[in-house]
Formats: C-alpha cells, sequence, structure tokens
C-alpha cells in the first residue's frame, strides 16, 4: 500500500473517532449534572424464605405393596382435622359405619399395617387403609383406593413421614410454642397456622395482598386475615 493511501485512511480513521467523542460530549453534556443516588428498591415480595427451601420426602405409593413401606414407620398429619378415620374390629376390620373423628394437626401415628378392604356399597372398589393404634385401640386412617388392580395413593397428601419439627427446625421457639398451644399468633405464616389448627378454607379478597382463611379448628372456627403472606388479624367464630 502507498505511503500517500495509508495517510489518507489514517485522517479518515482520526476524524471518525474525533466525531465519536463530539457526539459522546454532547449527549451528557444535554443529560445536566446528576442527582442524588437513589437507593435500590426492594423489588417485589415474592415470599420466598427458609419455608420455601424445604422439601418434604415423598413416599411416592402407586399400588399396596409400594404403600407397605409405611408399616413400622412413624407419620404425622399434613392437615389436621380432615381425614375420617375408623375403628378397626377384633376381626381387624374397618367399620366404616362408625367414625371415630379426625386427626390433629402434625398429630403422630405409627402405622402397623396397610391392607386393603372392600367399600362398603361399591362393588369392586376398594379403600387402602393405614392402620395405627391410639390410646390402646386400633384405627384406619384410608390413604388410598383401588379398582380392578388400578390404585390412586394418596399417602403423600395426608402424611409427613419426616418429623415436621426437623423439617421447619428454622422456625423460632415462640412459633413452635404456639403450634404446640394449638394457637395462630400475628406474624405466623399459613403452614405455621395450619400446623396449629389444621385445615382451612381461603377466601378470596379484592386486595391482591390480603387473604382470608377460616379454619374449622376441630370445632372452634377461627377467621384469620393474612397480609402479604402473614396473619394481621385472628378472630374466633365466623
Amino acid at each position: 500500500m502507498q505511503a500517500k493511501t495509508k495517510r489518507i485512511i489514517q485522517a479518515v480513521l482520526l476524524i471518525g473517532f474525533l466525531a465519536a467523542g463530539i457526539r459522546l460530549y454532547v449527549v451528557f453534556a444535554g443529560r445536566g449534572p446528576a442527582g442524588p443516588e437513589k437507593p435500590a428498591g426492594r423489588g417485589p415480595d415474592l415470599g420466598l424464605d427458609a419455608d420455601a427451601y424445604v422439601v418434604p420426602r415423598r413416599l411416592r405409593a402407586y399400588d399396596l405393596k409400594s404403600a407397605q413401606a409405611l408399616v413400622g414407620k412413624p407419620a404425622w398429619m399434613k392437615e389436621g382435622y380432615r381425614y375420617t378415620i375408623y375403628p378397626v374390629t377384633s376381626g381387624g376390620r374397618a367399620d366404616f359405619n362408625t367414625e371415630a373423628g379426625t386427626l390433629g394437626p402434625i398429630e403422630r401415628i405409627e402405622v402397623k399395617a396397610v391392607r386393603e378392604q372392600a367399600t362398603p356399597g361399591s362393588a369392586g372398589h376398594k379403600q387402602v387403609l393405614a392402620i395405627f393404634e391410639k390410646d390402646g385401640k386400633q384405627y384406619a386412617l384410608p390413604i388410598g383406593t383401588g379398582r380392578g388392580g388400578n390404585y390412586t395413593i394418596y399417602a403423600d397428601e395426608a402424611l409427613f413421614i419426616e418429623d415436621p419439627h426437623e423439617l421447619y427446625k428454622h422456625w423460632s421457639p415462640e412459633v413452635w410454642q404456639a403450634v404446640e398451644q394449638h394457637q395462630i399468633k400475628p406474624g405466623m405464616n399459613e403452614i405455621q397456622a395450619s400446623f396449629a389448627v389444621g385445615m382451612g378454607t381461603p377466601f378470596r379478597s379484592e386486595d391482591p395482598d390480603e387473604k382470608v382463611v377460616v379454619y374449622p379448628n376441630g370445632g372452634s372456627k377461627l377467621t384469620v386475615t393474612y397480609r402479604r403472606g402473614k396473619a394481621t388479624r385472628i378472630d374466633a367464630g365466623s
């Protein structure tokens, strides 16, 4: 390349760099002096806390044989006052004509046997039952259904197979005290409340940050208002 051609190219590049520099100066000068730096916002509240990282182990049973993995092991109710239990007769069969109430929130049982029994009045339909003892008597807790060799096992929806005290050991002693006393305190979240008073029925609110849940609480109804996931108001009755 000839020396004259090189000088022309260098001059063109120099002019381009100068033009770019002048443009940047004009842009920043037009913005005026920088104001005081604004503090960073909190960002959206995603409700992510230590509870979000708790992943309870699941039984993943799919038939009678796999559900029998519960035998000889402790389990804890996930939702108190939800699942009806039935007394077991001296012949080892559940008496479906006699309801024996429900189990309380995170109540511990030890499964002695898992077996199936025909559902009264439903030909070919069977109940899968977890047999346990309470106060010296045997009871049956339905944990699934079966028909024609096909099963639906909902043990994972009904039971923890790990101690919830260990799963949620990051909760404060004050929270666990309220849970043991079956009380909901302001500031508790919905998981903590369910451990204290069992299952609840949510109701829609026009405020997206607010939620109302009614808890039967074994006959002592509570209405709890949550705001951004925390209990702010607890009312007895409806």
